[in-house]
């Protein structure tokens, strides 16, 4: 009986054993034109063994790249225009991420808080900009809850947070209201008589 771990090692085991064996009996042909007919079915059942992979230029590319791979570029055939299998194409290293190296200073708010706030102060309009704060300072409270569950999200401290970052080019009311994202379902707005006190929506009666 022979064992798996007797046996060579798979290159790329999704086409399983049997498509290595047929490549590397394919290197042993001689007659060119019989090798390439060959190999050529061997790229048409491996594109049957994955029907995932649909037939386009990148998927192609990348069967021809496998083969070429699995027969450790031992093999004399040729692959269609534009695919030139080689050990530095087939191994693609991805590019390194470009990490954002800009300081946030309240991270548990994140780092487009900060761009919030610089887009309200561009507001003309003071009832836009107040808008602009209660959701900012309702998204900040809301924040604050999720990654500080174990401490208490006062308002005054939300507030303080939300002056620091305004920098001086927002006024930011004592009064006003942070708790508009506290629940998805309540649509909560300001009242006009007392900003502090949320203006409840009237439930309609249903007719009997």
């Amino acid at each position: 009986m022979e064992y798996n771990s007797q046996r060579d090692k798979l290159i790329v085991p999704e086409y399983g054993r049997h498509i290595q064996r047929m490549i590397d009996h394919v290197k042993t042909i001689n007659n060119r034109d019989l090798r390439q007919a060959h190999a050529e079915a061997v790229i048409k059942l491996m594109e049957a063994i994955n029907p995932q992979n649909k037939s386009t230029a990148e998927a192609t590319e990348r069967l021809w790249n496998h083969l070429f791979r699995i027969a450790n570029f031992e093999l004399d055939v040729t692959p269609p225009d534009g695919i030139n299998p080689s050990p530095d194409s087939v191994v693609k290293r991805p590019e390194k991420p470009a990490y954002n190296k800009t300081r946030i200073r309240y991270r548990h708010y994140g780092n487009y808080i900060q761009k919030l706030v610089d887009k309200a102060a561009e507001e003309s309009d003071p009832a836009k900009q107040r808008d602009f704060l209660v959701i900012i300072g309702s998204y900040m409270k809301l924040a604050y809850k999720t990654w500080n569950p174990k401490h208490y999200a006062s308002d005054e401290n939300i507030r303080a947070d939300l002056k620091n970052l305004c920098k001086g080019k927002l006024e930011v009311p004592d009064d006003i209201y942070l708790d508009a994202l506290s629940s998805s379902k309540t649509i909560r707005k300001e009242n006009p008589k007392n900003p502090a006190v949320p203006q409840r929506k009237k439930k309609r009666r249903k007719r009997r």
